[in-house]
């Protein structure tokens, strides 16, 4: 089974990026940063979540989020499916954090129990026939509106989804050119999908 070590995000200033998700969200194994200054407009084509145990931890990390620099694309609120919010960071990279408890059960952390990356993507079905066949194993599968691949012990979690349902949750347009500006880091790569998102072997060492 394939699995994710890590997300590179391309920034324009990694120094700044890293001192944002340090203090936003205390991320430091699973994302990695490199300057970069490849053309990108409108919606990059992904999102990253993270997932907690309680509406109290969202909102501590929403607040420091917040705090940090990051930029409001939808309220912290309560849903059928939970309670959750979406900001964007300075460097352009969508977070959304979200638990599915609807009440607390302790005193807010700063724990994340799991980091979601979603692409957005053309064909969810082409998109996971060319998964599975990279050596990823599906977990859940809804049709051709998303599919999510069993993360076993990896830190990330990947899963595909319509790239203008992916755009609607996250509070934006579908509409983006150029570059994803990320790169994916784990024992599948290195290949780049269809729909563009590169993949490289990981490597233990973390880049500032």
């Amino acid at each position: 089974m394939a699995s994710i070590e890590t997300v590179t995000l391309e920034v324009a200033d990694p120094t700044a990026a890293d001192r944002f998700y340090t203090n936003a969200f205390g991320l430091d194994t699973q994302i990695r940063l490199r300057a970069s200054e490849a053309p990108t407009t409108g919606f990059r084509g992904f999102t990253l979540s993270l997932t907690v145990s309680q509406p109290a931890t969202v909102n501590s990390l929403i607040d420091t989020a917040l705090e940090a620099g990051a930029t409001p694309l939808k309220p912290v609120t309560k849903s059928l499916w939970g309670y959750g919010g979406v900001v964007q960071a300075p460097d352009g990279t969508i977070w959304k954090v979200a638990t599915s408890a609807k009440k607390d059960t302790g005193p807010a952390t700063r724990e994340i129990d799991q980091m979601v990356l979603l692409l957005g993507v053309a064909d969810v079905a082409a998109g996971k026939r060319f998964y599975v066949g990279q050596g990823l194993t599906v977990a859940k599968s809804f049709g051709r509106m998303y599919v999510e691949f069993d993360a076993g012990s990896s830190p990330v979690k990947l899963g595909l989804y319509r790239r203008r349902a992916l755009a609607k949750d996250a509070g934006v347009t579908p509409d983006g050119t150029g570059s994803h500006r990320i790169t994916i880091g784990g024992d599948a790569g290195p290949f780049t999908d269809p729909d563009g998102f590169a993949w490289q072997a990981a490597t233990p060492a973390r880049t500032p």
